[in-house]
């Protein structure tokens, strides 16, 4: 059913329906998504002022009547203001910038009402359920999708119910229960979605083509993506215009540009060169017309009155310079005058002091005014002593500046201005001279260094090659030299062990013989004779004896002179270790002793020496079989005593 009464007061008021609808929207529009609004068209008064009354709002309709407060909508919000030229675009729903009220608690549920259209009705959905769902919003969306519409609803009852979000540009409905709509704006999206699990139902009808749930969500579209990059790019562009206007702005102004050379501007260069005032901006000139090449036959007479012009300057310069020394001597002796009385008034100061402390004054003082003129008084010294030490230093630079004029041949100190004018071409044209000279020393330079660059030149690629074979085969020569040194060394070494090892090797031969026949005789003496395993020792240490008495004679043959002082050292060593031991020692025990003493030491090797000398040292064996052991004793006074 529409009512008439309430289609005709919206037909009476078509501008201000849509402001109106999206101001009630912007106090729902948070259920769905942060920022939503609605505009929508009622027919049915009744209905919404309920509806606005639920959510503390003014009716839609009543005139002279605000429908939210100023704190919630933008005042005067105009949506086409975002093309104007020089204004970003400003979205009213985006959150944080102040234009869209903040969303009510979560725990809040906000009720939407029933929506009259007029040729359907929206029907909300249970506030039990969740919100419906979106998708991520694309990038400048300005298109929507959708979905759940009746099947006899048409693309007309479709731009009824949405255009009140906005200015549609295109729907395109699908055959299927969905269509697409595309909105002028991107604000107008955000209203479009509060729409979604909406029951949309055309008429009265219960049919069931009749009636559908709305499902509301972005649509990614090409157009829209591109009408988005546009628009950065637009940002992109005056972003980079804004900052070249800033670089621009800070950039240093440029130097003065420099006119070409003509006779007029000669003529006015030759008069600024002769004033002070513009005689650094004039020289700049007249250098960069001689670097260009400008000077030639006819133009010389011109720059040479100009050079001499620059150069009658250094007369001034000159002059300045020693009117400027003359007020720095003033100055300085100024200022030695100003300290000398500021010494004199310390000097005094301390005088004071020094006659307070004495005993007359200092008696009736107080012991906290004594040590108050204590602290001033060393305080005043130390200040007097450093203007003292000022003073002394400028006097000794005054002295030595002097030491320097006297050395010096002119006569007076202070030279007249045609002679530091004469002092300054002089040096000049030393330095002139001597430039020319470095640059004669630089050009004898490149001729040797030309020289020998052609020497080398002539030296074939062959002969270079021959000198690095030969220096390559005369260090690998050196090296193999080196090498067959070394083996030679060892092999001659390896010959002189292998010659001990043999001898050391038929020696153990005899003796282990020896041994074997001295076992088989003692074996033989027990089973007959029944000696006991006493008599049996003695036999042993005597036959040990007689052959240890015919290797001593060998080895007296074979024995040599001390060959180091090492060797005498480790003598005299094992000796005194064999005398505190007089039953004798193996060669194991001896070895482990000296071994603390040298870690590098063998056992084999202090058997040779005990070898080479038998009229110190002497071995004998001990013990029949298992416990058969080989010791050394120190015979050497034995030998004194016989002798």
């Amino acid at each position: 059913m529409v009512d008439a009464g309430g289609f005709g007061s919206i037909t009476q008021h078509p501008q201000g329906l849509p402001q109106m609808m999206a101001t009630a929207a912007d106090g729902l529009g948070s259920i769905a998504i942060d920022t939503t609004q609605l505009n929508m068209s009622v027919t049915d008064p009744t209905a919404w002022a309920t509806a606005m009354n639920n959510l503390g709002m003014v009716p839609v309709g009543l005139p002279g009547q605000q429908l939210v407060s100023d704190s919630i909508c933008v005042p005067g919000f105009d949506p086409s203001l975002n093309m104007m030229t020089g204004i970003t675009p400003i979205n009213p729903m985006i959150p944080g910038l102040g234009l869209v009220p903040p969303p009510p608690p979560a725990e809040v549920a906000v009720v939407k009402e029933i929506i009259h259209c007029k040729s359907c009705t929206l029907f909300p959905q249970n506030p039990n359920l969740p919100p419906p769902s979106t998708r991520e919003r694309p990038p400048g969306c300005k298109t929507v999708f959708v979905g759940g519409l009746p099947e006899n609803a048409t693309e007309e009852i479709i731009q009824e119910v949405f255009e009140q979000c906005g200015d549609i540009t295109a729907i395109r409905k699908s055959k299927k229960n969905f269509c697409h709509i595309r909105f002028a704006e991107e604000f107008m999206v955000d209203k479009a979605i509060y729409l979604s699990g909406y029951r949309m139902r055309l008429g009265s009808s219960t049919d069931k083509k009749d009636s559908g749930r709305l499902h509301v969500d972005f649509a990614q579209a090409r157009d829209d993506f591109y009408e988005w990059e546009c628009k950065q790019r637009m940002r992109a562009r005056e972003e980079r215009h804004r900052r070249k206007l800033e670089e621009d702005r800070l950039r240093p102004p440029s130097p003065p540009t420099i006119m070409h050379y003509s006779e007029h501007e000669a003529a006015l260069l030759a008069e600024k060169l002769k004033d002070d005032s513009k005689f650094s901006e004039a020289i700049t000139v007249l250098l960069s017309w001689i670097e260009r090449g400008e000077v030639n036959r006819r133009s010389a007479n011109q720059f040479y009155s100009m050079v001499q012009s620059a150069n009658s300057h250094v007369r001034r310069l000159m002059n300045e310079k020693a009117t400027h020394e003359q007020e720095m001597e003033e100055a300085k002796e100024n200022f030695k005058n100003a300290l000398t009385g500021i010494l004199t008034q310390f000097e005094q100061i301390v005088a004071v002091f020094n006659a307070s402390t004495r005993q007359k004054a200092w008696d009736h003082f107080s012991k906290a005014q004594r040590k108050n003129i204590d602290i001033w008084r060393k305080h005043s010294e130390e200040l007097r002593n450093a203007q003292s030490e000022q003073l002394m230093g400028i006097r000794r630079e005054e002295e030595m500046e002097m030491s320097d004029d006297e050395n010096c041949d002119s006569p007076t100190k202070k030279m007249r201005v045609d002679e530091s004018a004469l002092a300054a071409q002089a040096y000049a044209l030393k330095e002139e001279n001597d430039s020319l000279r470095w640059q004669l020393d630089a050009y004898r330079n490149e001729v040797e260094l030309l020289k020998q660059e052609k020497e080398q030149l002539f030296r074939t690629e062959e002969h270079l090659t021959k000198d690095q074979q030969l220096q390559f085969l005369q260090q690998t020569m050196q090296g193999m030299q080196q090498q067959l040194l070394t083996i030679q060394e060892e092999l001659n070494s390896k010959k002189s062990e292998l010659e001990q090892a043999k001898e050391e090797q038929s020696h153990t031969q005899a003796l282990l013989k020896v041994l074997q026949e001295q076992l088989k005789g003692t074996k033989e003496l027990v089973e007959t004779n029944g000696h006991s395993h006493e008599d049996a020792n003695e036999i042993n240490v005597l036959t040990v004896a007689l052959v240890n008495q015919d290797r001593e004679n060998n080895m007296e043959k074979r024995s040599q002179g001390l060959k180091s002082e090492k060797e005498a050292l480790l003598i005299g060593i094992i000796s005194t270790f064999l005398h505190v031991h007089p039953f004798g020692a193996n060669i194991e025990y001896l070895w482990s002793y000296m071994q603390q003493l040298d870690s590098k030491i063998s056992a084999n090797e202090i058997e040779m020496l005990l070898m080479r000398l038998p009229r110190m040292f002497k071995q004998e064996f001990t013990g029949v079989g298992a416990t058969l052991e080989k010791r050394w004793k120190l015979c050497a006074f034995e030998g004194i005593k016989t002798t």
